[in-house]
């Protein structure tokens, strides 16, 4: 069983932006900008490089959004705190 925040599908917008499906049906886009366009640490870092960022994906057991070198973003707060869009 899925909770409501659970993420289903990623879809990279481009700079800081993803488009985010979740369980329970809200289609949201997120402008990661102000968390991850500054200092973050080595686990982030990556992220600011676009080709890198690009390559976010749903980690199908987390239900979260997830990168290769292991950076993931907790599904609870994102679907909390994005606005909301019909699609």
């Amino acid at each position: 069983m899925h909770a409501p925040y659970d993420i289903e599908k990623v879809e990279p917008l481009g700079r800081y932006r993803l488009k985010l499906t979740f369980a329970d049906g809200l289609v949201s886009e997120v402008d990661l900008a102000d968390k991850l366009g500054g200092q973050v640490g080595p686990m982030f870092e990556p992220l600011n490089d676009p080709q890198v960022f690009s390559l976010a994906t749903v980690d199908k057991e987390l239900h979260t959004v997830v990168w290769p070198n292991g950076a993931d973003l907790a599904p609870g707060v994102l679907h909390r705190s994005t606005p909301r869009s019909a699609s």
